[in-house]
């Protein structure tokens, strides 16, 4: 049986090992030059910058993803575990370091607001429980049924899906500095601390129990790796291959026009843009409305520089946070009234710190990022005046003048995530966590109006990151392979 898969990105590669495992022909087509998605590098003057993701958390995720071909990461790449994890600025001469251990953390919360040492200890054995209960029970479900949800473990803790993190990390912190730090991994899931359930707390675990590690090269490696098995298995693939629509007959999918070529195929698995791929299919064909797509919460789009400068950069970690600017009105800014940010948080990622594959030995790499709203214009004037923002606010708040060591600066933004990825609304992070748009209320892995189409990543089950991309091209393989047995 031949499979068609669209896209290039991690639930598309992660599918295709699957797949190919199990004896399928399987064949990926992705519109740009590489593989990765939004997992591409950009290289310039010397430097290099992982464009898109640049945390590597739960590795345990990816440790499984490669043990279910008899393989381990290191058999591919070489992970480090950053000491400190990151740093978070609040303001001048008032910053936090979070270790790379549990036990020095809660000593940095006790430090700083006496009790909290204590709290933090069990806050967390809570964390690590539902970690263990989503990651083993719930994150591999394929999002058909409420039933998936209900089992002993989750029925016991039910009221933590109806109140939020940010009710429960501020009903046990009161220092607003240990707050952001508690709440601040959720925003990987792409929504509010104050619309993201309780339960959700197993990201702390993610972030102080299973720590932040980075791999040798960035995290195009981890692309690269996940391309090699893919080779080793037999997947097929095709680059600068643009997919222009699905062919349909009988209601059923049976191939793709790729370049204007039409390419035969048994099943069609899209792990590009959901609403995008659903536009490659006649309007009665499609499952979900415009309507539909315009009135869900999408995580937040970005503003990313990648900045190559002539010197080193001192008191900044390998990931950096700059919280020094309110949290609850940026937040708002992106979900509420949908605006470009009056003062933004932003964040900054310096990998040659860690990593001197990525500049020279006397100069850095950095990456800042502002979270914004989804479709907001987006123009060079816009984007060079939130650069000075930010770099004049990096300078006061570091004390030190970085903008005259600058040899090399590109820009990311809203227009390149359209262009780039057909990503709606130019989205970053896919469709936000929040209780409405869990598990079984997300868009369906199989589509209920065209046979043999299938979709995966992180606009389906169970959402977005990294590593839940891997875990939605597995959910999306074992269905196929459930439904198409060989």
């Amino acid at each position: 049986m031949k499979i068609a898969i669209i896209g290039g990105g991690f639930s598309s590669l992660s599918a295709s090992c699957y797949l190919a495992q199990s004896g399928y022909e399987v064949t990926i087509y992705e519109k740009n030059a590489t593989l990765g998605g939004r997992a591409r590098q950009l290289k310039g003057n010397g430097f290099t910058f992982d464009i898109g993701p640049a945390w590597y958390w739960m590795p345990d995720v990816f440790e499984k993803f490669f043990q279910d071909f008899n393989k381990k990461t290191s058999d591919y790449y070489e992970l480090e575990k950053l000491s400190p994890a990151y740093k978070v600025y609040f303001g001048e001469n008032n910053s936090i370091d979070i270790a790379d251990n549990l036990t020095d953390i809660i000593a940095t919360f006790e430090s700083i607001e006496k009790g909290s040492g204590s709290k933090l200890s069990s806050f967390i054995e809570e964390a690590k429980s539902n970690y263990d209960i989503a990651i083993k029970d719930l994150v591999y479900q394929p999002g058909d049924s409420i039933m998936e949800l209900i089992t002993i473990q989750t029925a016991a803790r039910v009221t933590q899906f109806f109140s939020t993190i940010s009710t429960l990390v501020k009903s046990k912190f009161k220092d607003f500095r240990l707050q952001q730090i508690l709440e601040f991994p959720v925003l990987f899931l792409g929504a509010k601390p104050s619309a993201t359930p309780g339960f959700y707390n197993f990201m702390n675990y993610a972030d102080f129990g299973l720590g932040t590690w980075h791999p040798r090269g960035g995290m195009y490696k981890v692309v690269e790796a996940m391309e090699s098995l893919a080779v080793e298995l037999g997947v097929a693939f095709r680059t600068e291959a643009n997919v222009e629509k699905i062919i349909v007959e009988n209601n059923r999918a049976i191939g793709l026009i790729v370049n204007g070529e039409e390419i035969k195929a048994d099943v069609v698995l899209s792990g590009a843009d959901y609403h995008f791929t659903e536009t490659l299919l006649e309007t009665s064909q499609r499952q979900y409305s415009e309507k539909y797509w315009d009135r869900k919460t999408f995580a937040p789009s970005s503003l990313l520089f990648y900045v190559g400068f002539d010197t080193k950069i001192a008191n900044v970690s390998h990931h950096t946070l700059f919280f020094d600017t309110s949290f609850d009105v940026h937040a708002k800014e992106i979900y509420d009234t949908k605006e470009w940010p009056k003062n933004p948080l932003f964040y900054a990622s310096f990998p040659s710190k860690s990593d001197d594959s990525f500049a020279l030995e006397s100069q850095e790499a950095a990456t800042f990022l502002i979270p914004l709203a989804i479709d907001l214009e987006d123009t060079p004037e816009i984007r060079e005046h939130y650069f000075n923002t930010i770099i004049d606010r990096f300078e006061a708040l570091t004390k030190q003048k970085v903008r005259e060591h600058i040899i090399f600066k590109s820009s990311y933004c809203v227009n390149d995530f359209k262009e780039d990825y057909n990503s709606y609304k130019g989205n970053a992070y896919g469709l936000a966590n929040i209780l409405t748009q869990t598990a079984f209320l997300r868009p369906k892995i199989k589509s209920k109006k065209v046979k043999n189409l299938y979709f995966t990543g992180q606009l389906t089950v169970p959402g977005p990151g990294v590593p839940p991309a891997l875990i939605s091209g597995k959910i999306a393989s074992t269905k196929i392979i459930k439904e198409y047995t060989l």
